[in-house]
């Protein structure tokens, strides 16, 4: 029976090299030259450092355009509050993997809503759909690339 798994996951070695290019393109740009403005990457966190609070908004464009040529998604990560001090700004990225059961409930009812002759299972951090046409599966993914939800969703596992 023909399957397949919607998740929610990035790809860390392109989110690292995103880093790394955004470290590099942070320090060839004249208005950042003498700053300690930097993104640190720890396991699921990104962390901007800047001097000042717009200086932090300009370090968020750049990461936001070097995940954009990686292909990763914005909306997997969540912006946190802006800490500032005497010497610094810093802003935390939380990097989101995995669908929780709010939004896999979510998926599972517009996958019913849409009257597809296919079952959604929820297991674990990801969602299961089975049928028995191909065809019917590949409209239910191109449902939910149309649908807007919070989380990005990759297509794993299809099964004929």
């Amino acid at each position: 029976m023909p399957s397949f798994d919607a998740v929610s996951k990035i790809d860390m070695h392109e989110l690292t090299n995103a880093v790394d290019q955004a470290n590099r393109e942070i320090g060839n740009r004249f208005d950042f030259k003498g700053t300690n403005a930097r993104v640190e990457q720890e396991e699921q966190l990104l962390t901007l450092y800047a001097p000042n609070e717009f200086q932090v908004d300009q370090v968020m464009e750049i990461v936001r355009g070097t995940l954009a040529k990686r292909k990763i998604d914005m909306k997997s990560l969540k912006a946190g509050d802006k800490e500032s001090n005497v010497a610094e700004c810093r802003m935390p990225l939380t990097i989101r993997e995995g669908i929780d059961q709010a939004l896999a409930k979510k998926i599972t009812t517009q996958i019913k809503a849409g009257k597809f002759k296919v079952q959604a299972a929820i297991q674990g951090d990801q969602v299961r759909v089975t049928g028995k046409k191909r065809d019917d599966l590949q409209a239910v993914m191109a449902m939910l690339r149309e649908a807007d939800l919070e989380m990005p969703l990759q297509f794993i596992n299809f099964r004929d």
